[in-house]
């Protein structure tokens, strides 16, 4: 029998799921909420069982310490009040629970955050579906090794959504590998987003290498901010009866690997219409 998927997943995520489940039917992920507001609380764990997930719910560091042997995933307020934090909760669970995957939810964003064993989700920014697609996105490693979180997608996501819908946007590394496009981009240049990942900019597109493969390494190295206004070729794909203005901008970031990186944007700046 073909093992069950939901067309509004990537396969990718679909088969994580699968890989920590086996079956969600058989087996319901059981998610420990902490949060010292009691509505977070109802909210977060009504959205969650319609998404078929059981919860544990608890409003004080010992509650939730109490539910800690009986859950999959943990899901941590972090400031809870009264000089309380959920990172004391996530300690603890680390040592005794090591393949518990840990998503920490503040106001905040602290370098305390983001450790392999982590996700951090912001108040304000991330919403309830980030939290379920996060739920979903969990590989756990067995026989107590600690979970491995790839948030990559979310982590460049978050740049995308501050650039604008408008923006074409490319994350590389010093080399000119992909590591992540927006749906802009991708619609662009006419591939699924899926496809760049982990490809070369220089080996698809060769005829922007002579251009771009220097202020690529460049950026990344010196961690200067470059911008082009000579529309010497990234990008500059117009279609037939159009000419494309652009303005593009490279910024260096450190990428979720702690290499150096490049953020890569292009916007446009006039469309011409050609008789």
């Amino acid at each position: 029998m073909a093992e069950p998927t939901d067309p509004e997943l990537p396969e990718q995520a679909v088969d994580t799921l699968l890989t920590l489940l086996g079956s969600a039917e058989e087996t319901p992920i059981r998610v420990l909420l902490l949060d010292d507001q009691v509505e977070n609380l109802m909210l977060r764990s009504t959205i969650l069982h319609k998404h078929g997930y059981q919860t544990e719910t608890a409003s004080t560091i010992e509650e939730a310490l109490a539910l800690i042997h009986s859950i999959d995933v943990a899901v941590l307020d972090y400031h809870l009040g009264a000089g309380q934090f959920g990172t004391e909760v996530a300690a603890k669970l680390r040592l005794q629970r090591p393949e518990v995957p840990i998503i920490i939810l503040s106001a905040t964003l602290e370098r305390r955050f983001g450790g392999p064993e982590d996700m951090h989700l912001l108040k304000g920014y991330s919403s309830v579906d980030d939290l379920v697609v996060a739920l979903r996105s969990f590989r756990a490693k067995r026989q107590g090794r600690p979970v491995m979180v790839d948030a990559r997608d979310f982590f460049y996501s978050r740049i995308n959504m501050a650039m604008g819908d408008d923006v074409v946007m490319e994350v590389l590394d010093a080399r000119g590998n992909w590591h992540y496009v927006n749906d802009t981009c991708a619609r662009l240049l006419e591939r699924p987003r899926e496809w760049f990942s982990g490809k070369n900019m220089f080996y698809e597109m060769p005829e922007l290498a002579p251009d771009w493969r220097e202020v690529i390494a460049t950026v990344a190295t010196t961690r200067e901010t470059y911008i082009d206004r000579t529309f010497r070729g990234v990008m500059n794909l117009p279609r037939k009866g159009e000419e494309w203005v652009w303005n593009v901008l490279a910024f260096p970031m450190t990428l979720h690997n702690n290499e150096s990186g490049v953020v890569l944007t292009a916007r446009i700046l006039e469309r011409k219409t050609s008789l």
